[in-house]
């Protein structure tokens, strides 16, 4: 409970915006009532899956995820809206318990959705995410999130094979190919950083 307290005052001295919520029910209920009759991205993320966001969400927004099969919509193009959409959802792969966020990714579409393009981002980090240090979160990043998504996506890499650590592999099916810092809040856009005393994603 200290760790997401003192990364709690941490970010607001930064200027986020934040919230605490002691599960994820009471998360994704505040998120609902919040994100209303617009249009909303959201990146890669199994901590949207596991908190049931699209669902809802999409019963009163215009939601564009590429996790969802669209009738009318390529994958790209699904990004490519998401990308452009009012609000943007997303989460991280690592955070320090002074505020830097650490973010992998693949395509770019996630590290680019939440660094330029939306009004507002809010940006979901369960308690597994925190670490002590940037290197830290570095190490969460590459060592355990990457792994850990590179077998849900049954990519053929020696990470995902023995789940273990990054291998810096050269295989054409890697995920880890796109990395995101943020050291300070960027500007240009409203950042609503969603704490969650759960572990949610990878």
């Amino acid at each position: 409970m200290d760790q997401i307290m003192r990364l709690k005052q941490n970010l607001e001295k930064k200027g986020y915006l934040t919230e605490y919520f002691e599960t994820k029910k009471e998360a994704a209920a505040f998120l609902n009532n919040e994100i209303d009759g617009t249009t909303v991205g959201i990146g890669g993320s199994q901590t949207v899956m596991d908190m049931g966001l699209y669902p809802c969400l999409s019963s009163h927004n215009t939601v564009y995820w590429h996790a969802v099969p669209s009738e009318t919509l390529t994958v790209p193009e699904i990004r490519q809206k998401a990308c452009q959409s009012e609000v943007y959802i997303s989460s991280v792969n690592g955070i320090s318990e002074d505020g830097v966020m650490v973010n992998i990714d693949n395509t770019g579409n996630r590290v680019a959705g939440l660094s330029y393009g939306p009004k507002k981002a809010y940006i979901i980090i369960g308690k597994n995410k925190i670490t002590k240090d940037y290197e830290s979160a570095m190490y969460r990043a590459r060592n355990v999130a990457a792994p850990m998504n590179a077998k849900r996506l049954k990519r053929n890499t020696p990470c995902a094979i023995n789940g273990d650590h990054c291998y810096d592999c050269q295989s054409p099916e890697r995920i880890c190919r796109n990395f995101s810092v943020f050291w300070e809040k960027p500007a240009g856009i409203e950042y609503h950083v969603i704490l969650v005393n759960e572990e949610l994603g990878y």
